[in-house]
């Protein structure tokens, strides 16, 4: 059995689910690393910080307390004590998170974060992100990196977020990969010893289950 498995990939690909499908049939902790982004993102905004201040939003995270919880049953995510699982889903942040997530300081800040939480879980632990396989827990014993084609991603987070509009959901990912892909810290990458899971065409109960049997081997 793998302790660590690190599942990164685009926004829309399916991580979220998979990833806490995976962490419940295996009996492991779960750390949605997005939600950390989000919920410091958040907490900047309720600070009145400028998002596009990079040295502004830099001097600024270092204030930020976030608390995550890992059980992949019902994750949750605090900042400042304040339970922000459904602030960060809505548009003021949707629309922040992408250059607060690309201030090397916030990055550095909560990769740190994410480390401590993997050494926690002493009984394994999934972690999903952008950057988990190559930045964050490089020695992961199985990384996944999860794809789908572009009009599944968008079609699916459309249907997370509640938003009819797929294509104009389908131009906001392409967005975001392009800034994820092309920031200088921890960009969204593949690892080199990632497997490749394409989502596109399976059930997330294909998905779950062809990553657990990796684990498993």
């Amino acid at each position: 059995m793998t302790d660590v498995i690190a599942i990164d990939g685009p926004s829309g690909s399916g991580k979220s689910s998979t990833s806490r499908g995976v962490a419940s049939r295996l009996g492991y902790a779960y750390l949605d690393t997005g939600a950390m982004y989000r919920a410091m993102t958040w907490a900047l905004l309720q600070r009145g910080v400028d998002v596009h201040d990079a040295d502004a939003v830099a001097a600024a995270a270092h204030e930020v307390v976030l608390t995550s919880g890992t059980d992949p049953a019902g994750p949750t995510i605090a900042a400042d004590g304040v339970d922000v699982s459904g602030p960060i889903r809505g548009d003021e942040v949707t629309s922040a998170v992408s250059p607060v997530a690309t201030v090397p300081e916030v990055r550095e800040l909560l990769v740190s974060l994410q480390r401590e939480a993997i050494a926690r879980a002493t009984g394994g632990i999934v972690v999903e992100g952008r950057d988990i396989g190559t930045v964050v827990a490089p020695d992961a014993g199985l990384k996944i990196y999860l794809v789908a084609d572009p009009v599944a991603r968008a079609k699916r987070r459309a249907a997370e977020l509640g938003v009819e509009d797929a294509d104009a959901m389908r131009e906001a990912l392409a967005r975001r990969d392009a800034i994820d892909s092309n920031r200088a810290a921890s960009p969204l990458a593949q690892a080199d010893d990632a497997v490749v899971v394409d989502g596109t065409d399976l059930t997330l109960d294909q998905v779950i289950d062809h990553i657990v049997a990796l684990a498993q081997q």
